[in-house]
């Protein structure tokens, strides 16, 4: 393909390219200079790299300028402007360390405001000059990064979203003819925060390809499911491309880009790109545990090439590897200049897994972009990569507190409990530490026996056994990794409490459209619930936990014995670690033979915004209710007809 050039007077010219770099956003890092993978080196490596190679002198660079608050105010709410605003400032250490610890994967210092407002305007500024033609493309080295903050909450090392600040400037400025806004978020993570702001805005399409392994990998949860796929007039402009597993590299990736994007871009015809740009699906990243090259996002970015003229922003995200993001940046900018030839050409095939995604991809987008409709043929998709077996448990949030040590041409994931082990530590060694970790809570808790009370789905024993053996229930629509101990529960039987089941949530991953069940906490003689208890162990009960919230890490307890001992005196444990996840609040319901019985459920404050209307409420799938019917009669509480009446009455009587 050959790239566009600009032409004056019948010669060509160099593509006029913008970089962004200022040491002051290096200012934002820990408290007392913590290690942390997102620290200031990133941007450092990434610039020194440019330097050395003659990059810098050939592009038009910028300093970084602080966005005014007046464009923050069009994707975040004024309470984040004001925490972000004041935080550095008006805070003491102490009062930042406090504020950083309400939030998932946060941490602020002095120099986090000044950073934060440097990082946003400097995308908006080379997106503006790109849009009003003064650049071509341009590349935003920043930091902090911005795809996972929320309207309202700065999540995963992200303080503001850079991004979704500039696309909505641009949406806002009619002089700039800016109509259509393509943004691909090809960080190993899913954009949560850009995909929400732009849910039902069908002058964005979001393209989020990331690690997802059936919401367990972060940020966790349903938002990076391929069902997600935008509302109302945004419908069908939210593509999600979620990988089952890690290890993911240029040919799973770029199958990605031939069968799904560049087939809908096409349709699209997007006046301007932002790249939301993550390198830690690269290889040797200690986060993400893929393994693309960086002649691999050069094809990736040639492929963007080809529409809006070339008119690409990139800001980067996150990339933990100084090695591998300095050389990735540096394989992007020189395709941007047009250096470089480019090949695409691999020695493997995508995984078997990678088809099956792009299948159901394909599928359920079918219906608003047409040109996805066709099958792929058989020998394209027969043709895979072996997925080799690895270790992999990233941890809940994120964080690790270790430096950038792993080799460039790493081949395996690797991605290890985060919160637990440093990055220098030789990666044998740290599976070692984890799983002794992991036994010894496990000893303990094995030796516990607790009654799991279920109200919902897991009242059908066979899908509950999805959870301790493994596997996908009848109506499932994604497979439950199991428990470590596969033990069958001890003992069943059924009892009712005085708790009221009802419905709520639009969707799940593993069921689809409709609301799933939950349980009011508060206790009320005037209600009767049925409930399925399974005796099993302390440790299988944290299994089930765990999946219930979408978690991977099981590195040690959430809910160990000190929890266990004190939920008789509180009735409630609101799990923190598991915030994010809709079950993590632990309710106690009594004893059966001096055993303690508890089930899962969401917290009070869930139930007010199911009351106020904030959180919908919804009646349940029809597989979803089936199995709850399927549930109630095989342990013959009720009858078919019953159980049927039983669960229409819960999913409609008002809370």
């Amino acid at each position: 393909m050959d790239l566009p050039h600009d032409q004056t007077n019948g010669i060509q010219q160099r593509r006029r390219v913008g970089l962004v770099y200022d040491e002051r956003m290096c200012r934002h890092s820990t408290p007392d200079n913590e290690p942390h993978p997102e620290n200031p080196n990133r941007i450092r490596a990434i610039w020194n790299r440019l330097v050395s190679a003659g990059i810098t002198q050939r592009c038009e660079v910028f300093r970084a300028k602080e966005v005014e608050d007046k464009y923050i105010a069009a994707v975040h709410t004024n309470n984040h402007i004001n925490l972000i605003k004041t935080i550095s400032s008006k805070k003491t250490p102490s009062q930042r360390n406090r504020a950083a610890a309400k939030y998932n994967s946060i941490f602020f210092n002095e120099g986090s405001s000044e950073s934060a407002y440097l990082a946003a305007g400097s995308v908006l500024e080379v997106t503006e000059k790109v849009a009003k033609g003064e650049l071509n493309s341009a590349f935003a080295i920043v930091r902090p990064p911005g795809h996972h903050a929320e309207e309202n909450e700065p999540m995963g090392f992200c303080l503001y979203n850079n991004v979704a600040i500039a696309t909505s400037f641009l949406l806002n400025q009619k002089e700039l003819g800016i109509n259509k806004i393509l943004i691909v978020d090809w960080d190993v993570h899913h954009g949560n925060g850009t995909q929400k702001m732009f849910w039902k805005d069908p002058r964005v399409l979001f393209f989020s390809v990331h690690r997802h392994e059936h919401g367990y990998f972060y940020p966790a949860g349903d938002d990076g499911s391929h069902f997600m796929m935008g509302e109302g007039p945004g419908l069908g402009y939210n593509i999600n491309v979620p990988w089952e597993n890690g290890q993911c590299g240029d040919a799973d990736y770029v199958a990605a880009w031939d069968h799904i994007l560049i087939p809908v871009a096409k349709e699209f015809k997007p006046d301007i790109i932002l790249i939301s740009a993550g390198f830690d699906a690269a290889i040797g990243d200690p986060l993400g545990g893929c393994r693309i090259t960086p002649n691999g996002y050069a094809i990736l970015l040639k492929k963007l090439m080809e529409f809006s003229s070339g008119k690409i922003i990139m800001a980067l995200e996150g990339g933990y590897n100084l090695t591998s993001i300095a050389n990735s940046v540096l394989a992007c900018v020189e395709l941007l200049l047009e250096d470089k030839p480019i090949t695409e050409s691999f020695d493997v095939y995508p995984f078997g897994s990678t088809w099956r995604v792009i299948k159901a991809v394909r599928e359920e987008l079918s219906t608003y972009w047409p040109i996805l409709a066709d099958k792929l043929p058989e020998n394209l998709t027969s043709r895979v990569a072996p997925l080799v077996p690895t270790y992999s448990s990233e941890s809940d949030d994120e964080y690790d507190d270790g430096s950038n040590a792993l080799p460039e041409d790493l081949q395996e994931d690797v991605t290890i409990p985060l919160s637990k082990l440093k990055l220098t530590e030789d990666t044998h060694d740290a599976d070692q530490v984890t799983a002794a970790a992991s036994q010894a809570w496990r000893s303990e808790l094995s030796k516990i026996d607790v009654w799991y009370a279920s109200f919902g789905s897991n009242m059908s024993e066979s899908r509950f056994l999805c959870y301790i053996e493994g596997g996908q229930a009848e109506g499932m629509k994604r497979p439950c990794r199991g428990a470590v101990d596969k033990s069958q529960p001890k003992e069943v039987l059924w009892k009712t409490v005085p708790h009221r089941l009802f419905f709520g949530r639009e969707s799940t991953v593993t069921w689809g459209p409709g609301g799933v069940a939950f349980l009011n906490p508060e206790s009320n003689d005037q209600e009767k619930t049925f409930m399925c208890l399974y005796k099993i162990t302390l440790e299988q009960f944290n299994d089930v936990l765990l999946q219930e919230n979408t978690r991977a890490d099981t590195s040690s307890p959430f809910f160990d014995l000190k929890a266990l001992n004190s939920i008789e005196y509180e009735k409630n444990v609101s799990l923190e670690a598991l915030k994010d996840g809709w079950y993590h609040n632990v309710l106690y319901l009594g004893k059966e033979s001096d055993v303690p019985v508890i089930t899962m459920t969401c917290t009070r404050a869930h139930v007010e915004g199911f009351k106020s209307g904030k959180i919908p409420i919804c009646a349940p799938p029809k597989e979803y209710a089936d199995t709850l019917v399927r549930g109630l009669v095989q342990g013959k509480q009720l009858s078919e007809d019953e159980a049927i009446a039983y669960i229409q009455e819960a999913s409609t009587k008002p809370l």
